[in-house]
């Protein structure tokens, strides 16, 4: 460390930036799964927008890291615009800072800037407070997390009032993930979207209504058993067979939450109304 004041700087997308980010994420994180190729494809070529984030250096060593990135939902029948929180990370050298909350806060001055209008994120245990108590989060719901027996065709009548935009060109970018390994295919009603998980038998499936959307590739829905991730209310998990992911198998428990930045979305989402699954944040 310098000793001198961390210079609080947006984010951005350059190639030492993007290099920075993937070193800091992996050490934090003490893995190797970040690369510039993935960050590259999530934080500059997504078709909403470049990534809104800030980051806090010591000279030319990057202390710090929060990002949030560009989406469209739909909310209440209406296309906005707003941001996904994702990737957060301090240098283990600088934790007990509160980088967390200023960085955050940096990126959302900056997101309400340039018209989004709220931030949705899915939250660990470990970082749900933080976003609850310091940053204003809405808590809305645990994600389910299990197995469908039987994969659904159509959703049943019921009203959303947030849900994903998936234009073609949204999940033709999605679907590009230089990480994943997706098969899309119509199934009646549905879009159904199944990735690679770490089990060769298992797929991790979303499920969209089908407005005529391009999909890559003539796929079919795969023969493996399906995880859904998320929350639709739409989509009766009783008749689907779901079988839920035992507790001592989930790692941690996965929280949604929500923040308003401006008068475009609501104060507070109705959390049996959301319908999220994982095209919608980024596990595949």
């Amino acid at each position: 460390m310098t000793g001198e004041p961390l210079s609080i700087r947006p984010a951005g997308t350059t190639a030492d930036q993007l290099a920075a980010y993937a070193g800091l994420l992996n050490t934090t994180f003490a893995t190797n799964t970040f690369t510039v190729e993935g960050l590259a494809w999530r934080y500059r070529d997504n078709p909403v927008g470049q990534v809104v984030g800030a980051d806090a250096w010591d000279g030319e060593r990057l202390a710090a890291h929060y990002v949030a990135c560009p989406l469209e939902a739909r909310i209440d029948g209406r296309t906005v615009k707003g941001l996904l929180s994702l990737n957060t990370a301090t240098h283990p050298a600088y934790q007990g800072r509160g980088l967390f909350t200023t960085l955050a806060e940096r990126a959302y001055a900056q997101g309400t800037a340039a018209g989004y209008a709220f931030v949705i994120g899915v939250a660990n245990a470990n970082s749900t407070p933080g976003f609850l108590k310091k940053l204003s989060f809405q808590y809305l719901d645990r994600l389910k997390a299990g197995v469908l027996v039987s994969p659904p065709r159509r959703f049943a009548h019921v009203d959303v009032q947030y849900q994903g935009a998936w234009r073609d060109d949204l999940l033709a970018w999605r679907l590009a993930n230089p990480a994943g390994d997706y098969v899309a295919a119509r199934r009646d009603g549905l879009i159904g979207v199944w990735a690679r998980t770490h089990l060769s038998f298992i797929r991790c499936g979303a499920f969209l209504p089908d407005e005529g959307q391009v999909l890559p590739g003539g796929g079919k829905a795969p023969l493996t058993a399906t995880l859904f991730l998320g929350l639709e209310p739409r989509m009766m998990l009783g008749r689907q067979g779901f079988l839920p992911v035992p507790e001592a198998l989930r790692p941690s428990p996965l929280n949604l939450i929500w923040r308003a930045l401006s008068d475009g979305a609501p104060k507070a989402l109705h959390s049996d109304a959301v319908a999220l699954n994982f095209l919608d944040f980024d596990p595949y």
